[in-house]
């Protein structure tokens, strides 16, 4: 029987993110030498990367930074998945979401094509993120990244459950009158999921077909001829409201708009970037 105990199995599990039986199996190869078994583990791994391409990669993090720079501020959002929440709060996993981060804010990539392709410690982020996955068994993806500049710039992280890392990421860039707005602004758009800043951001094709519909569904209703222009406005407006962070109605007090708060400090937003893990 293998020189190993259970305190070996549930570190060697902590340590490389892989499953119960697979660490087992891993230390009765290696005579319970636990350097050995990250061996195995790990050439195991790699021959199964093939097979977990298909596999949904669900869970995960968001990681994030934001450095001085050359436009005042600049901030970087990187969504690293993983299949199971069980990997996603591993130290192995949070240590390689850490390198990644590192490698784009240095190299200024603005999508995981480019990323894919920087080197860190001598390998691609591709290659170092076959390597995880070999460690840990599971498949492993740097999903999207993205890159937001500013006079100021505001991170903040949500975690949905106490016990995971954060999966909700959000950015905000301000002048730096907003500044002292900027981190109410960022947990609303964390709760409230805008997609464009203001009205002049949403994309035409996209207002002609709201339009459309509104106006499609005002005539089934039997309204007046007349009054559908009108009606039509009212339920633009309401588009506007739901999807513009600027028209939003503010999370802390509905009273009043995102817009209104930031211009009563005297500022303005100049951008946003909002990442779910998953979403």
């Amino acid at each position: 029987m293998a020189n190993y105990t259970t305190a070996d199995i549930k570190a060697l599990r902590e340590k490389t993110g892989a499953g119960m039986l697979d660490v087992k199996k891993a230390l009765d190869e290696a005579n319970g030498d636990a350097e050995k078994a990250i061996e195995i583990i790990r050439v195991k791994g790699l021959k199964g990367i093939a097979k977990r391409e298909g596999r949904a990669a669900s869970a995960g993090l968001i990681a994030a930074k934001v450095v001085d720079s050359a436009e005042g501020q600049t901030g970087v959002l990187v969504e690293i998945n993983a299949e199971t929440d069980f990997v996603a709060k591993n130290e192995k996993f949070i240590d390689f979401s850490d390198k990644v981060l590192a490698a784009a804010l240095e190299s200024g990539a603005e999508d995981a094509e480019a990323l894919a392709a920087v080197e860190v410690e001598g390998q691609s982020v591709k290659d170092l993120t076959d390597g995880m996955q070999a460690v840990i068994g599971e498949k492993i993806v740097v999903r999207r990244v993205t890159r937001l500049s500013g006079e100021h710039v505001e991170l903040y992280l949500h975690r949905t459950n106490p016990d995971l890392p954060a999966q909700v990421g959000v950015l905000v860039a301000t002048d730096a009158a907003a500044s002292a707005v900027a981190h109410d602004v960022a947990m609303h758009i964390a709760a409230y999921s805008p997609l464009y800043l203001d009205r002049d951001e949403v994309p035409a094709d996209i207002v002609a077909k709201e339009r459309e519909i509104c106006e499609e569904t005002t005539r089934a209703e039997g309204k007046p001829e007349g009054a559908i222009p009108k009606i039509v406005e009212g339920r633009m407006n309401g588009f506007y409201k739901e999807n513009c962070l600027v028209d939003q109605a503010f999370a802390k007090d509905p009273k009043t708009t995102v817009g209104k708060v930031v211009a009563e400090a005297g500022g303005k937003v100049t951008g946003f970037a909002r990442f779910r893990v998953g979403a």
